[in-house]
C-alpha cells in the first residue's frame, strides 16, 4: 500500500472490503489461525479480571463490604460477612445484554442496571461492577473488531476511526467530571426528568437512524456532527449513567459512519470512558466510600462469553442487517425506559 493510499484511507473501508471478499455468511464464519490466536489473547484478560473479581468479592479491604441496605444481601444472610457466590441470574442477564451491547453498541448499562436494582441490589453493588465490565469488554472488543476486519485502527497517518475515538472519549471523560455538578447542584434537576430527557434523546435518534436505513442511500460522512453527538453522549453518561452507547452509535450512523466501524468506535470510546470512571470509583475509596463487589465474578463470566462472540457476530452478518438492528434496538431501549418511567412521571405530576 502506497503512502498516498494509506493517507486517503479512513479506517472504515476494511469491513466493506471484507464483505466483498467473503460474500456469504458462511464464508465470513471461517476463522484463520491469526484470528483464533486473537480470540485466545482476548480471553486471557477477561479470565484475569474474573479472578480479580473473585478476590475483590471476598472483601480484602476495609472499603469493600457486604452492604447492609441490599435486599439481596439481606435475603441470603450475607450482611456482615465476606461470603459470596456466583449469581446465575446475573450471568444470564449479563450474557444477553452484553452480547446486544457489544453487537449493537448500546443497552448494557441502561437495561442491566435497572434489572439488577429491581432484583434488590444497590447502586454501590451495580454501578462499579458495570463500569469494570464495560471497561474490560470495550477494550477487548476494540482489539477483536480489528482482528475480525470490522474496522482499522491506524495512528500514522491517523485514521478517522482513531480521531473519532479521541474526540468521543475525551468529551465523555470531561462530562463525567462536570455534568453531575452542573445538573444536580447548579440546576437541581430531579433525577426522573433527567431520565426522561435521556429516553427522549434515544427515541429521536433511533427514529432518525431508522429513517436513514429505510432511505437506502449512502449518507455523506460529516465528522463535525460527531462533536455534537460525542458531547451529548458524555453529558448523558455523566448525569444519568446511561445513554452513552446509543447516542454515540446512532450519532455515528447519522454522521455517515459505516455501521460496523461505528460499533467498533463505540466499543473503544465506551471502554475508555468506563476505564476512567473505574479509576474515579477507586479513588473515592480513599474518601470513605464503600463498594460491594459481590456481582463482579458473575458479570465477568458473562463477559467471557458475550465479549468474544459479539464482535464476531458483527463480522459475520451483513452491514445492511446491522443498519436496521441498531436503530430498532435503540427504539426498544427507549420504549423500555418510558415503560419504567411512566408511573414515576405520573406521580411527579400528581396524576
Amino acid at each position: 500500500m502506497t503512502d498516498e493510499t494509506r493517507t486517503s484511507r479512513t479506517g472504515f473501508e476494511v469491513s466493506r472490503e471484507f464483505e466483498e471478499e467473503r460474500a456469504t455468511i458462511l464464508e465470513r464464519m471461517r476463522i484463520g489461525p491469526s484470528e483464533l490466536k486473537a480470540i485466545i489473547y482476548s480471553v486471557i484478560p477477561l479470565i484475569a479480571v474474573f479472578f480479580i473479581g473473585c478476590w475483590l468479592a471476598g472483601n480484602p479491604f476495609d472499603a469493600t463490604v457486604r452492604v447492609a441496605d441490599s435486599g439481596y444481601n439481606q435475603t441470603h444472610n450475607l450482611v456482615g460477612t465476606s461470603e459470596w457466590h456466583i449469581v446465575w441470574f446475573v450471568v444470564l442477564v449479563g450474557l444477553i445484554f452484553e452480547f446486544m451491547d457489544a453487537a449493537a453498541g448500546m443497552g448494557f448499562g441502561t437495561a442491566v442496571g435497572a434489572l439488577l436494582l429491581l432484583a434488590g441490589f444497590t447502586p454501590v453493588q451495580v454501578v462499579p461492577t458495570i463500569m469494570i465490565e464495560q471497561a474490560v469488554c470495550g477494550l477487548v472488543g476494540t482489539f477483536l473488531h480489528q482482528e475480525f476486519k470490522n474496522v482499522e485502527w491506524r495512528f500514522k497517518p491517523m485514521s478517522e476511526t482513531i480521531k473519532l475515538w479521541l474526540l468521543i472519549a475525551g468529551l465523555g471523560c470531561v462530562a463525567i467530571l462536570i455534568s453531575i455538578t452542573a445538573v444536580y447542584s447548579i440546576f437541581a434537576v430531579h433525577k426522573v426528568w433527567i431520565k426522561l430527557y435521556v429516553m427522549m434523546t434515544l427515541l429521536l435518534m433511533g427514529a432518525i437512524s431508522l429513517y436513514q436505513g429505510a432511505s437506502k442511500k449512502e449518507w455523506k460522512y460529516r465528522p463535525k456532527l460527531m462533536t455534537l453527538f460525542g458531547f451529548l453522549a458524555g453529558f448523558n453518561k455523566g448525569i444519568g449513567g446511561g445513554g452513552f452507547g446509543p447516542v454515540v452509535t446512532v450519532g455515528g450512523l447519522i454522521s455517515g459512519v459505516p455501521v460496523k466501524s461505528q460499533l467498533a468506535v463505540t466499543a473503544i470510546a465506551e471502554g475508555t470512558v468506563s476505564t476512567f470512571a473505574v479509576i474515579i470509583w477507586f479513588v473515592t475509596l480513599s474518601t470513605g466510600t464503600q463498594i460491594d463487589f459481590i456481582l463482579l465474578p458473575s458479570m465477568m463470566i458473562a463477559a467471557i462469553g458475550s465479549g468474544i462472540i459479539a464482535p464476531f457476530a458483527v463480522r459475520v452478518f451483513p452491514e445492511k442487517l446491522w443498519r436496521w438492528v441498531v436503530p430498532a434496538y435503540c427504539l426498544c431501549l427507549a420504549a423500555y425506559g418510558f415503560y419504567r418511567l411512566g408511573p414515576t412521571i405520573m406521580s411527579e405530576l400528581g396524576l
